[in-house]
C-alpha cells in the first residue's frame, strides 16, 4: 500500500446520492481494495495506471477546509463517504475522519456514516454526542471466505455485525447496506443475515452489482481463482435485462416484511 498526502480545495461537496446533500471523502483511494468497487473510475484523475486499492492519499487540509465551509454552506445531511471508506486502515494512523466528526459537532449538519470497518467503534464517544447521526455498515455476504476474496482489506463480516449491535444497543440509529449483492455468491446465508439484522438495525438498503464502472475485469480474475464454475452465470445475471435480480428482490422483500425490517431495495 502506497500512502501519500494531498490537499483539497473543498471537502464538503454536493452529493448526487439520494437522501443526502453532501459527501465528505477524507482520502483519495481505499485500502479495502474491494474487487467490485465502482470507484475505480477515480483513477482517471488520480494515480493513472495504478491498481485501485494499492494507493491512498490523505487529505491533510480536510479539517481546515471543513471549518470554513460549514460556516458558508446551508446545513444538510452529510455522508461519510461516497468514493472512499472513512474508516479504511489508514484512518487508524491519521485520524482524519475522527477530526472531521469533531468539526461537525453542533454545526447543524446531520451526519450519516457508511463503512466496512469495525474501526468506527473507536469513535463511538464522538458519534454518541452528535445531535443527528446514523451509522451504516456495508455487508455483502455472510461467509467470511467470500469476504476475503472480494473485500480483502475490510473487517470481517462478524466484526461488522457486532459493530451494528454495539451502536444499536447504545440507542444510535443504524442501518445495513447490503450491496452490491453478488450473483449467486451472496445468496448463501441471506436468511441468516436477515435474522441477524432484525435486532440491530433500524433499516436496510439493498443494491445489485454494477459492472458498468470498469470493474468486470478484476471481478472475473477473482472468480477465475475462486469460483471458475460461476463465471458464465455470474456475468449473465449482471446484465441489465437479466431476471436473476428480480427473484432476489422478491425473496428479500418477503424476508424483510416478515421480520418487520424497513427495506429500501433500490434495483
Amino acid at each position: 500500500m502506497k500512502i501519500g498526502e494531498t490537499t483539497c480545495k473543498s471537502i464538503l461537496n454536493k452529493s448526487g446520492i439520494s437522501g443526502v446533500e453532501y459527501a465528505i471523502n477524507p482520502y483519495v483511494g481505499c485500502g479495502h481494495a474491494c474487487v467490485y468497487c465502482y470507484a475505480k473510475f477515480m483513477t482517471r484523475w488520480y494515480h493513472k495506471g495504478e491498481k485501485w486499492g494499492s494507493f491512498v492519499d490523505v487529505k491533510k487540509n480536510a479539517v481546515e477546509c471543513l471549518k470554513k465551509e460549514v460556516t458558508k454552506k446551508r446545513p444538510g445531511i452529510v455522508l461519510l463517504s461516497s468514493v472512499t471508506d472513512p474508516y479504511q486502515p489508514a484512518e487508524k494512523k491519521y485520524g482524519v475522519t475522527r477530526k472531521i466528526l469533531e468539526c461537525l459537532m453542533n454545526t447543524g449538519f446531520p451526519v450519516e456514516i457508511l463503512t466496512k470497518s469495525s474501526l468506527i467503534l473507536r469513535d463511538m464517544d464522538i458519534i454518541d454526542e452528535l445531535p443527528e447521526v446514523e451509522v451504516g455498515l456495508t455487508i455483502t455476504c455472510m461467509e467470511d471466505k467470500i469476504r476475503r476474496v472480494f473485500e480483502p482489506g475490510a473487517s470481517t463480516v462478524q466484526d461488522r455485525l457486532d459493530a451494528l449491535k454495539t451502536f444499536n444497543d447504545a440507542g444510535i440509529q443504524t442501518y445495513a447496506f447490503l450491496g452490491p449483492l453478488l450473483p449467486y455468491v451472496s445468496e448463501d446465508g441471506l436468511e441468516e443475515l436477515m435474522n441477524t439484522l432484525a435486532d440491530r438495525v433500524n433499516r436496510v438498503i439493498v443494491d445489485r452489482l454494477n459492472i458498468k464502472a470498469g470493474n468486470w475485469k478484476p471481478i472475473q480474475i477473482a472468480l477465475e481463482k475462486n469460483f471458475p464454475e460461476l463465471i458464465p452465470e455470474f456475468k449473465e445475471a449482471s446484465r441489465d435485462d437479466s431476471e436473476y435480480y428480480d427473484e432476489v428482490r422478491r425473496k428479500m422483500r418477503v424476508g424483510f416484511d416478515k421480520r418487520a425490517i424497513p427495506a429500501d431495495i433500490v434495483f
